[in-house]
């Protein structure tokens, strides 16, 4: 994660997750998800025979790219437009973490899919995930982001996930120019979407029941509307890779 990209540098690091179905299925399961739910490679937006391999519904996107002069534009210009985010409690319509620890966005993102929606509720009681959301959600932004850099359940199972997948992982204290950002179908039926580098969780629209996040309007106000903005702005590097978080089937 590049500097710009990331918590200050004073802040510690964690190595940062590859973007593998497998270790960020382990992950989640290894703070307290059932087996039945877990992350797919979602190989294409446009080509239906490939989605349709994807298990539905899909709770959540883990959109991950590289970080483009484009995209900080984009970023910059759409929070100058907003408040920082103060919201807590069981009210609000997600639960939000701003980033502090650095090369962990893929752990924020991965965060962001199963604290929310349909996932939230399959957590299994006493995991260390319950714990931690139970103790997150009354916490405003900050003390929220303290509880996760003082969290070693936390750290620990991220540090077990960081040594599997299929390349050799960078250093923690690497600069690495990847980031992640979650599209989250919430229980209220809208597409958010959720970056722990933004003043807060992002609006993106209403979806209907039986529309969720790998629908063709969910990835019009997600994921292309990401390349869209990339696209016009002048990138000429659309790399981007793509899991759903789901149901796992035998």
């Amino acid at each position: 994660m590049a500097d710009h990209a990331d918590a200050p540098n004073t802040n510690k690091a964690f190595v940062p997750l590859e973007n593998n179905p497998e270790v960020m299925t382990h992950l989640i399961h290894q703070l307290g998800l059932p087996p039945t739910i877990g992350f797919t490679d979602v190989f294409s937006i446009d080509e239906p025979d490939l989605i349709a391999f994807v298990p539905r519904p899909s709770h959540a996107l883990l959109l991950v790219f590289p970080v483009s002069p484009t995209y900080e534009s984009s970023r910059v210009k759409e929070d100058s437009t907003l408040s920082e985010y103060t919201g807590s409690g069981p009210s609000e319509p997600v639960m939000w973490f701003k980033q502090t620890i650095r090369n962990a966005c893929g752990l924020i993102g991965l965060l962001h899919a199963v604290s929310n929606g349909e996932p939230r509720k399959n957590v299994l009681p006493g995991s260390d995930l319950d714990t931690l959301l139970c103790e997150a959600e009354p916490l405003a932004p900050i003390q929220r982001a303290d509880l996760l850099y003082e969290s070693k359940a936390l750290e620990s199972a991220h540090a077990d996930a960081a040594k599997l997948g299929d390349t050799a992982a960078p250093q923690a204290e690497d600069n690495v120019d990847l980031h992640f950002v979650a599209f989250v179908k919430g229980l209220d039926g809208r597409l958010w979407e959720l970056d722990g580098r933004r003043k807060g969780p992002l609006d993106r629209g209403q979806l209907a029941e039986d529309e969720d996040a790998l629908s063709e309007k969910a990835l019009g106000l997600g994921v292309r509307r990401f390349l869209q903005t990339e696209s016009a702005g002048g990138n000429p590097d659309l790399r981007f890779s793509l899991l759903s978080l789901g149901p796992l089937f035998d």
